[in-house]
């Protein structure tokens, strides 16, 4: 007699609960990435009090998640877990950069190794724009501070010379970064430059100013 029907049940509910488990994984990905893109909107508009309640929103999915799947590998290691984890490391690298803050760890955060540098790469690209926000309010000192942090991740990040199977893309995603810094540091050199450019001016035009009332008062005399 044929055992065929209770193997294909023994299958069927162990994939009926990994379905399960996948389905409510996913579910948990997408506010992961929710609370994450508005905890960065939330730093930039330096509302940090509303960005450190929505990052710590996220870092309870994330933990929810790890704990979801602890025995489920074959979906944990799928790529929109992983792209949810990269998320929420953005949220928290750009605020750590923003704050001027030590960064946090990857085992700090709760995600993986990839993920993290990944989500780091990606806070690179947010700290341009914080760069330029900062720079439209003419405030160049603490531009240049971003871009020094900025410029240290980038050569953490290109020291990771490993296949893609293994840095989840990381490779494309340093050369962006590259991209990233030279036009940072050429927005904050063409502000230096005209900065310059009016001191030089400013003072042209006191040594004018000087000399037409010192020639005048001669004159009078």
């Amino acid at each position: 007699m044929s055992n065929i029907e209770i193997i294909a049940e023994e299958i069927r509910n162990i994939l009926d609960e990994t379905n399960q488990v996948r389905e409510d994984a996913l579910r948990l990905s997408r506010e992961v990435v929710r609370l994450s893109a508005n905890s960065i909107r939330a730093s930039h508009r330096e509302d940090y009090e509303e960005a450190c309640v929505l990052k710590s929103e996220a870092r309870a999915k994330v933990e929810e998640t790890r704990e979801l799947l602890r025995n489920k590998p074959e979906v944990y290691f799928t790529g929109y877990v992983q792209d949810a984890q990269k998320e929420y490391a953005e949220a928290e690298l750009t605020y750590a950069i923003i704050r001027e803050l030590p960064l946090p760890r990857h085992n700090e955060l709760l995600v993986e190794p990839a993920a993290y540098l990944n989500g780091l790469a990606e806070a690179i690209g947010e700290s341009r724009r914080h760069v330029l926000d900062v720079l439209r309010y003419g405030n160049l000192e603490r531009a240049e501070r971003i871009l020094n942090i900025m410029d240290e991740v980038y050569y953490a990040l290109i020291t990771f010379d490993y296949p893609d199977a293994v840095t989840q893309g990381l490779r494309r995603q340093t050369d962006m970064v590259r991209g990233v810094l030279e036009r940072t540091r050429s927005d904050i050199t063409l502000l230096c430059q005209q900065r310059k450019l009016e001191n030089a001016l400013e003072a042209a035009m006191e040594q004018f100013s000087d000399g037409s009332n010192t020639r005048d008062t001669q004159g009078g005399n």
